[in-house]
């Protein structure tokens, strides 16, 4: 089984979907039989990071929202991420265009090692504070995983796998992506948002079951469950 995830280092709930996602396979009896492959997505194409100016204060200002506001749906999010092991620190966290970041993440996919980069992208962002558009952290957290610094800033250096990252996001857009993450099961199954983790398991157990059946894109239904999702507006559920 191939499960194709499209996902933004700097979306909460893609870190928090990834994580659910993980832990649904953990058991799913046949888990070494499916591979995961990243897509790339922007949230925000046109993101700047201004140094002196915190997370709260750019996002407030981009989505129109009260700072109180923005502060009182981040502490949600953190504590959603929060009952899967995950530490999220928006006190410090740094917006970042992520664009350098996913054609690094190209690289690294190339190399056997999407999955590695992809979890060190988002722990980095999201826990450790890290700028990801910052070419020189690029480097050094790609090293961290096994990439050579010398391959890394010759891809920042140059346009490489540019056209693979818009490839990616022009897909997203033909097969109506909306909001992310997500995730395509075989290319026929798909998934939106950080649905709970035994919804997970469902999809995975009906997708093995029915993987013969015509190849087209379907939506999987999850009933009443509620989901999280970012959009190129905002992070949500529904």
């Amino acid at each position: 089984m191939k499960i194709e995830v499209w996902s933004d280092f700097v979306c909460p709930f893609c870190y928090i979907g990834k994580r659910r996602l993980e832990k649904a396979l953990d058991h799913f009896e046949q888990s070494n039989e499916v591979t995961i492959e990243y897509k790339s997505y922007q949230l925000d194409p046109n993101a700047k990071h201004i140094p002196g100016k915190n997370f709260y204060d750019t996002f407030s200002e981009l989505k129109g929202m009260p700072l109180d506001q923005v502060k009182n749906m981040n502490q949600q999010v953190k504590e959603q991420a929060s009952e899967i092991g995950l530490d999220y620190n928006f006190d410090d966290m740094k917006y970042s265009n992520t664009f350098d970041a996913h054609r690094v993440a190209k690289l690294a996919t190339k190399q056997n090692k999407g999955k590695e980069i992809t979890e060190r992208f988002l722990h980095a962002y999201f826990t450790e504070s890290e700028l990801l558009s910052d070419h020189q952290t690029l480097i050094r957290l790609a090293e961290e995983v096994g990439l050579t610094p010398s391959e890394v800033e010759e891809v920042l250096n140059t346009e490489k796998f540019t056209n693979r990252v818009n490839e990616d996001i022009d897909i997203a857009r033909q097969i109506g992506v909306q909001g992310v993450p997500f995730f395509v099961f075989n290319e026929k199954y798909a998934v939106s948002g950080a649905q709970p983790e035994e919804v997970f398991h469902e999809v995975l157990t009906k997708v093995w079951e029915e993987e013969k059946q015509n190849p087209v894109l379907k939506t999987i239904h999850t009933g009443n469950s509620k989901t999280s999702f970012c959009t190129d507006e905002d992070c949500g559920g529904e």
